[in-house]
C-alpha cells in the first residue's frame, strides 16, 4: 500500500516504513505526526481525492532535523565590478512512515 501526500508545498509517494526528508515541520525528535493531506491512496485499488482523499491521514514519527549542504549563489556583472555571494542551506526533517490510514 503506498500514498501520495502533500506537504511543504512538495508531493511524497510514500510506504510504510519508508524514510523521507520534507520542509522544516518544526517537530522535535521523537515526536509523532500526521499528514491529513493525502492526494491518493493506492494498493490493491486506487483511490484519487478531489482534491484529497476523506478520512485519510499518514501517520509518521520524526527521526531527525537538519540542514542540507551549503548552495552558493553567486551573482555577477560583466564590466561593472559588480560581484555579489551568498550560501544557503535549507532546513529539513527526516520522517518514517509508521502507518498509511485509508
Amino acid at each position: 500500500m503506498y500514498a501520495i501526500i502533500a506537504t511543504g508545498g512538495k508531493q511524497y509517494r510514500v510506504s510504510e516504513g519508508d524514510v523521507l526528508e520534507v520542509e522544516k515541520l518544526g517537530a522535535s525528535e521523537g515526536e509523532k505526526v500526521t499528514f491529513d493531506q493525502v492526494l491518493a491512496v493506492g494498493g490493491d485499488e486506487l483511490k484519487i481525492g478531489s482534491p484529497t482523499v476523506s478520512g485519510a491521514s499518514v501517520e509518521a514519527s520524526v527521526v531527525a532535523e537538519g540542514r542540507g549542504r551549503k548552495v552558493i549563489v553567486y551573482k555577477y556583472k560583466p564590466k561593472k565590478g559588480f560581484h555579489k555571494k551568498n550560501g544557503h542551506r535549507q532546513s529539513f526533517t527526516r520522517v518514517k512512515i509508521d502507518k498509511i490510514n485509508a
